[in-house]
This record gives C-alpha cells, structure tokens and sequence, in this order.
C-alpha cells in the first residue's frame, strides 16, 4: 500500500452496481485494480483518496496540469459505481451554479417556484481548479462540505450519501487566482500531491495510448463497477471499529499541538486537524489489515492530513522552508509512543 504522502504519487454515468462483496476490504482493494486499467502509478493519491471515501472525507489535489488528477478521480467514481459530477470552477462562476437555484415553474398553467438541484447534489463532486473562482464561490461549497447539505430560502436539503468533494488546484499558475481562506483549506481531510509519472511509468501511458486506448471511454477501457456504496457502508463501520489506545491518541494530540508551539509556524493544526489526523490513521490500519492503530498509521497520513492546516511565517517561506519539512522535523522529535 503506498504512502499518500510520498511526494512522487500523486461525468461517467455509473453503470449498473456489482453485488456487495462479502468482504468490504476486498472491494476496496478490487478498486485499485480497475484504476490501474487507465492510470499508471499514482498509488499514493490513489490511497489518500480511498481513505477519504472510508471516512467521508474531502480531499485537495494539487498538481500541473496533465497528470491524471481528474481522469483518476473519474474513474474512482466508475469503479466504486458512484454518482459523479464535475465542475469547471471559473471567475464567473455563481453560487448556484455549484449548490442550485429556484427556477419558476409553469407547468400545469401555474405559476410556482421549485428548486433545481446543482452539481453538489451527487456522491463525488469533483471542483476542478477550484481556486480560479472568487471567495463568494467557493464558499458555497463550506456548507456542503460541512454539514453535508444545502439551504435555499430557508430550507435545508440533505445531500446524498456518501457525499465527497475533491477539488484540484494548480501550484504553479498563481495569476488571477483566489487561495482558498483557512477555513475552507480546514474543511478538507488530505492535501494530496500529485507529481509527475517516472520514466517507467510515463513509457507505459504512452505505450497505452499508442495500443489506441481512450482515457475518456471508460467502459471500453474496460473499467467496471468491483465495489457499490453498501461496500463502503460497511467498510466504514469496521473503520470505525478499529481500536486507538490511549498512547495513540496522546501521541496525535502532541504531534497537533507540536505544529501549533513550532517557532516556524504562524498558524498550526486545529483540534478538528487532530480529528481528521485520527480517522485517517483508523482507516490506513484498516486497508493494512490491522485491527489497532499504531504510532506508524499515524506517521504515514501526517503529512497529507496537515501539511494544508499551517501557515509558514513569511519570512521562512523566503527562505524555502516548507510545512512538509517543519512536518518531517516534528515526526522525528515527537516522542512517539512504543
């Protein structure tokens, strides 16, 4: 299983949902499989996300343009037979365009207001460049995000289960954008980097698509549905079960705390940062078959599940210091427990 935070890894129509699997692990690692069918090597983003579906989770990927964030994502929702929608996040994008609007309705020769659902309304949004669109935008994902449904006019409407948004982001092409506030970086689980293929790998793409294969034809890529939403069901709840012993939590307290008492950081982890660190760790014991988490769980989802919830004082990021080196100091000082 590869590290989501290992710096090399970084609308299909579902068809028709495979039975349950009798082991909900099996599904899930019968997902990489399919996956692997269209996209070459990205183990580590590929992880990061599955864990995100195992706890509900919202991920950021950021990486150039061209290596496989969006066709991964796509083919994660045909694998796992999930409702996908994407949106091309732009300067003029509205709000409603993202959560929906009231239209008037006239049919029947009345004269009502009904509410058109948006692209929120599905199980995987995909938000791509979701920081090219101003503040107002991208803070109508906030409740979606949060409270896992949308009000308009005064009425909460429930999204669908499961409900997961992963938004995209360029690292390099900063011009005319808008950095998303804290608050929103906060709401989101992993900040995942999606780098470029090795030689290998980029050999393999393009003898791909030399064989004639269409990344945009799924199905005749052959990538069926191997896993349903029931199998995520019931993958979450032995998530769920996994034991954390009290060193453990301790243990995740300290390295929070640790990133908010570093004299390199303006801005640490919050408590909900701590919470996220925990859930992620429950789920990678779970995909490696274990029944505990370890100080090694722990370790491995760190960096991806904090490195987007603290600011470098300005004067180091100059300097060239970085959250995922501060990160790495501190994994190596915290005492962690045996």
């Amino acid at each position: 299983m590869s590290n989501p935070s290992d710096p090399g890894y970084p609308s299909a129509s579902p068809a028709v949902p495979a039975a349950p699997a009798r082991d909900p692990r099996e599904a899930v690692h019968a997902v990489r499989t399919e996956i692997a069918k269209v996209v070459v090597g990205q183990e580590g983003t590929l992880s990061g996300l599955m864990v995100a579906l195992l706890v509900r989770g919202h991920v950021l990927l950021e990486g150039v343009p061209g290596v496989a964030k969006t066709l991964l994502v796509k083919t994660l929702a045909q694998a796992v037979s999930l409702d996908f929608k994407r949106v091309q996040f732009t300067p003029d994008l509205m709000p409603s365009d993202v959560t929906g609007q009231l239209v008037l309705d006239t049919d029947g020769g009345g004269r009502t207001f009904k509410f058109r659902q948006g692209p929120v309304f599905t199980n995987l949004l995909l938000a791509d460049e979701i920081n090219r669109t101003p503040p107002k935008t991208q803070a109508a994902l906030l409740e979606a995000m949060e409270e896992r449904q949308v009000t308009a006019e005064g009425e909460a409407r429930m999204l669908p289960e499961p409900f997961v948004v992963v938004a995209t982001q360029n690292p390099i092409e900063q011009e005319g954008t808008y950095p998303l506030p804290e608050a929103q970086l906060d709401r989101f689980l992993f900040k995942l980097t999606v780098g470029y293929p090795t030689y290998e790998q980029e050999v393999e793409v393009l003898a791909r698509h030399d064989r004639g294969m269409d990344p945009h034809d799924l199905v005749a890529a052959g990538v069926r549905p191997v896993a349903s939403a029931a199998d995520l069901e019931a993958a979450r709840l032995q998530v769920d079960a996994v034991e954390v012993h009290d060193p453990v939590l301790q243990y995740v307290v300290a390295l929070c705390r640790a990133t908010r008492e570093s004299p390199s950081v303006e801005l640490g982890a919050s408590p909900r940062g701590a919470a996220a660190l925990l859930h992620a760790a429950k789920a990678w014991a779970w995909l490696a078959g274990k029944t505990f988490v370890t100080p090694d769980e722990v370790k491995a989802v760190a960096r991806p599940a904090l490195r987007h919830r603290m600011l470098v004082r300005p004067e180091l990021e100059l300097e060239g210091v970085t959250t995922d080196g501060i990160l790495e100091n501190l994994l190596a000082s915290v005492p962690a427990p045996r």
